[in-house]
Formats: structure tokens, C-alpha cells, sequence
């Protein structure tokens, strides 16, 4: 039994490392691999990165794609980084309180708040943002509400533009920034917080002393979870966001099968996982030193 344990032990451990070896550094290898290809009119799209010739192998790595990325696509870098920080920032200030708010409910009232807040989760994706342009554009319910209320003469602008998209991504991504949020609340220790109402601290003092230092990693997971799929997000600019609104998911859907330039868009995907990287081991280094105190 006990020459079993050690080689169970290693097979449980070694089997996450390969699913991710195999789905996720496999991948990203090839995906870095294309992106210093030379585009070629061919099939697939790119030319290999070693060719044998008469004189041996000659080499067809280019750093163009890159160089081409650092002069053409730092605006729509700028624009994506914002756009998902936005949102990140107004997930926060709606889903704090909403959380709080669930976490303080009593017990069949949580449980019913909880389902509300993934209740969107049973429906289709694309079906929800769809439902948006239903309800934004001029002839929508929210336009027909306001015109009927004699509050607009004439409708608004609210589809296709900078709002509706930061509308679109706050409510598809509130839900993951609520339910860390809604966890780190729960394991509040109530005992601190009647210390610190005893020894005459208001309600916002308790708040800002006591309530969110000890939720920070919820606010850190939470922050993660809105900001990484938004910076990468395709479908809501694509179908809420105007021409002018482009964002690195549609960008890299426009290289792979618009321009058919697999090399350029391989390297706009490295790019983006690459800037990625930063906010990811900075959160994990925050959240494990909050861990360990």
C-alpha cells in the first residue's frame, strides 16, 4: 500500500498539468510559432518556419508581424485595455453593494437572490445580446418608454456606439464580479464587526477599516474575472459596438478570416496574452500574500 500512495499521488497531480500541457501550452506554442511566419498564399495561409532546399534549411521566422502590431494596432490595444477596465471599475461599484447586500439577506432570501443573480447564465449568450438590441435601438421598448413619458422628442442614439457597449459588457460580466465578491463576504468574521461598532466606529468607518481590507480578494478575483474575457471580448462589439469600435477580439476575427492573414492575427493573440500576463501574476502574488496573512 504504501508503494501505491506516491504513485497515485503523482498521477493525480500529473494529470491537471497535462490537460493544461496538452489544451493550453500546446496551443499557445503553435499559436507563437504562427505568429513569426511569413503570410503565403496557400494552405494553410502561412509559410512553414523551416524549409528544406537544395543548400539545407532555410529559415522563414519574421519578427514583421510584430513590428506591423507595435505600429498599427496600439490604438485598438488602448481602446480595448479601456473598455474592459471601464466596465471592470462599474462591475465593482454595482456589485459590491448588490453583494453585500445578498450576503446580509437572511437565509431563504440569499438563496433566492443567488439564483436571480445566475439566473441569466440559463440562457444563451448571444440570445441576451440580442435581447439588447431589441430594447436599444430607436424603435426599442427603452426609447418607446422615454418618448411615451415625454422625457426625449426624439430617440436616442443608444445602439451601436461606445454605450451600448459598455452597457452590454457590465451586464453580461456583473454576475463574476458579484459571486467572489458575495463569497469574501460571507467568511466576514461578524465578531470583528461588532468590535469595532462597540469601540464607536460609524458604519462607514466599519466599512472602510474592517469590511473592505478583509474582501480584497474577493474584489482582486472578482476584478479578474471581468477584465480578462472583456479585454478579449468579439461578440458585444461586434454586434452592439458601431465601425468605429474596435476591440482585439474583433481585430483578431478580421485577420483570421476577413484579411486570411494568420500570422498577423497569431501575433495579436501572443501580444494579448502577453499583456495579460502582468495583471494575472500580479493578482495571484496579492491573493496569495492575503492567503498567508
Amino acid at each position: 500500500m504504501t508503494s501505491v500512495t506516491p504513485w497515485l499521488r503523482r498521477v493525480l497531480i500529473g494529470l491537471p498539468f497535462l490537460w493544461l500541457a496538452v489544451f493550453f501550452l500546446l496551443p499557445l506554442l503553435i499559436v507563437a510559432g504562427i505568429s513569426v511566419a511569413q503570410s503565403e498564399d496557400a494552405i494553410p495561409p502561412f509559410a512553414p518556419l523551416l524549409r528544406a532546399t537544395a543548400a539545407g534549411l532555410e529559415s522563414h521566422v519574421t519578427l514583421a508581424n510584430y513590428r506591423e502590431l507595435a505600429h498599427g494596432c496600439l490604438v485598438v490595444y488602448g481602446s480595448s485595455l479601456g473598455n474592459a477596465a471601464l466596465a471592470t471599475l462599474i462591475c465593482l461599484v454595482i456589485g459590491y453593494p448588490v453583494a453585500f447586500a445578498i450576503a446580509r439577506a437572511p437565509g431563504m432570501w440569499r438563496h433566492i437572490l443567488l439564483f436571480l443573480v445566475m439566473l441569466p447564465f440559463w440562457t444563451s449568450f448571444l440570445i441576451r445580446v440580442y435581447a439588447w438590441i431589441a430594447l436599444l435601438q430607436p424603435s426599442g421598448l427603452i426609447n418607446r418608454l422615454l418618448l411615451g413619458a415625454g422625457l426625449v422628442e426624439e430617440p436616442l442614439p443608444l445602439l451601436y456606439n461606445a454605450f451600448s457597449v459598455q452597457l452590454g459588457l457590465v451586464y453580461s460580466y456583473l454576475p463574476f464580479m458579484i459571486l467572489p465578491l458575495y463569497g469574501s463576504l460571507t467568511r466576514l468574521d461578524e465578531s470583528l464587526l461588532d468590535a469595532a461598532s462597540d469601540l464607536g466606529a460609524r458604519p462607514w468607518r466599519v466599512f472602510v477599516a474592517v469590511i473592505l481590507p478583509l474582501t480584497l480578494p474577493g474584489v482582486a478575483a472578482g476584478m479578474l474575472l471581468v477584465f480578462i474575457p472583456a479585454v478579449g471580448e468579439f461578440v458585444i462589439p461586434d454586434l452592439l459596438g458601431g465601425p468605429d469600435t474596435l476591440m482585439i477580439g474583433r481585430l483578431v476575427w478580421q485577420e483570421f478570416f476577413e484579411n486570411v492573414d494568420w500570422p498577423a492575427a497569431s501575433a495579436i493573440a501572443v501580444a494579448l496574452v502577453a499583456v495579460l500576463t502582468a495583471p494575472l501574476l500580479l493578482a495571484q502574488r496579492f491573493l496569495a500574500r492575503e492567503g498567508t496573512a
